[in-house]
């Protein structure tokens, strides 16, 4: 999962052409809860055989709400890795960029409300994977794509199971993003197969995806099949 560029450059025009145009890619993001982790790691083992994922993003929650134990957090990171990294998938942590150190994660993925983009640089280096969440503010992107985060994240763009949304995007924050600068975005909150085509239509880079996948009546491995599938049925808009 890389950025297309490390600062904000308006694209003009006549310089895109066909041939550099490239699909949406899939990012994953764990259940909120894994109850029997040798049983999710072989879900999991499936589940990236059935198509590329750019991303796994560990997100967990203890069962009352709050933030998960550092230590089932480790563990499970310790698990998935080597899974991940044998499907070329990368692995973020989720708001904590000390703990992404710590369990030698690719990157971490913060919020407005954790540590600020550029202490999380210092700490994790310059080869780390570091996205920010944005909800639905175009300064907030701005901001964070100027500092140099590698991706930004929109939503929530649906309802979702996973999360309690306070903030709701409109799809078309996606195609003026993906008009007006090069670092890829993200789309995230309540998307699954039946509404995936309109986030990927408006210029989604990445479609983040928990429930959508885990949930899925045919099984992870066939939502991922057909995440996939739309995601390369549709093209970033010229």
């Amino acid at each position: 999962m890389s950025s297309k560029k490390t600062k904000p450059q308006s694209k003009p025009a006549d310089t895109r052409k066909i041939e550099d145009v490239q699909p949406c890619q899939l990012y994953l993001i764990t259940p909120p809860q894994i109850t029997d982790l040798p049983a999710f790691c072989k879900i999991l083992e499936q589940s990236l055989s059935a198509a590329p994922v750019a991303c796994l993003q560990i997100r967990l929650k203890a069962e009352e709400g709050g933030p998960e134990e550092d230590s089932v957090i480790i563990q499970v990171a310790q698990a998935i890795k080597p899974i991940c990294h044998e499907h070329d998938t990368l692995v973020l942590l989720n708001d904590n960029p000390e703990l992404a150190k710590e369990v030698g994660a690719d990157g971490v993925h913060i919020g407005q409300s954790d540590m600020d983009y550029f202490s999380s640089r210092e700490l994790l280096g310059g080869d780390a994977i570091i996205g920010v969440t944005c909800h639905n503010s175009k300064e907030l992107a701005f901001a964070a794509a100027s500092a140099g985060a590698d991706y930004v994240a929109f939503g929530a763009f649906f309802e979702t199971q996973t999360k309690t949304a306070k903030y709701r995007a409109d799809v078309e924050i996606l195609e003026w993003w993906q008009e007006a600068v090069e670092i890829p975005s993200v789309a995230i909150g309540g998307i699954t197969v039946q509404n995936a085509p309109l986030v990927i239509e408006h210029g989604a880079d990445f479609i983040a995806v928990s429930a959508g996948v885990w949930s899925h009546p045919d099984g992870p491995a066939s939502a991922i099949s057909q995440f996939s599938q739309l995601c390369q049925s549709y093209l970033a808009p010229l």
